[in-house]
């Protein structure tokens, strides 16, 4: 993960979980990442297979890094909207000074 203070601010680079819906090719499929749908690459995840779909993976720069289940995938997203809620608290915040 890339971290580091740039203007004051924090960044980092995270993965998003996502939800298999379709093959596209043998190394590609689509998932879906909170209602944006990607075609990612699954080659580290051993190519894309039928039956993958329906199942969960981190998403980090177009590849599919992991596997996760439902569960932790959507503990992920749920806190990933709350951080991206506190980032708009911040900005507001920020411009109001």
């Amino acid at each position: 993960m890339k971290f580091g203070k740039e203007n004051g601010r924090y960044n980092m680079c995270i993965a998003i979980p996502g939800k298999m819906t379709a093959i596209v090719d043998e190394n590609t499929a689509t998932i879906d990442m909170g209602g944006i749908c990607r075609d990612v690459n699954m080659a580290l995840m051993g190519g894309a297979e039928e039956s993958m779909i329906g199942k969960h993976f981190l998403v980090h720069v177009g590849y599919a890094i992991s596997e996760i289940s439902e569960e932790e995938s959507e503990e992920t997203m749920r806190l990933l909207k709350i951080m991206a809620g506190l980032e708009e608290i911040d900005s507001f915040e920020n411009e109001s000074q």
